[in-house]
């Protein structure tokens, strides 16, 4: 299926895909050295404030995580032929979008429609 996209594209994502992935892993890993490190104990105030660092820190990594999964997920459809095929459309994503979020799963199109039906049914 990537006849539909060149293959120089697939490249490139695939190179902006590894890169991303290799950033997230060392914010993935200094966000846990800076954790280890906070200072614990203290009084009531001290402890709130390493309580908020915490759950910040485990929201930080939860998006983190997520994120990688995408990229992995994407890594994956680029060794399967599938990278760049909308999931909803079915037709090929936009290069401009690949360039830009490589992850992506979705067309614009794919997208607005995902987006329309979670609104239907978010009343």
């Amino acid at each position: 299926m990537t006849s539909r996209i060149s293959e120089n594209l697939v490249m490139e994502c695939r190179r902006k895909l590894l890169t991303a992935k290799q950033d997230v892993l060392n914010r993935f890993r200094t966000a846990q050295r800076e954790l280890v490190h906070a200072e614990r104990g203290g009084d009531e105030a001290d402890q709130s404030v390493a309580h908020i660092e915490e759950h910040s820190f485990l929201i930080s990594q939860a998006r983190m995580r997520n994120q990688l999964v995408e990229i992995e997920m994407a890594l994956a459809r680029i060794e399967q032929g599938t990278f760049g095929i909308c999931e909803e459309t079915e037709e090929a994503i936009e290069s401009e979008r690949l360039l830009a979020i490589p992850w992506t799963r979705l067309s614009i199109e794919g997208a607005e429609m995902r987006e329309a039906v979670s609104r239907k049914f978010a009343r």
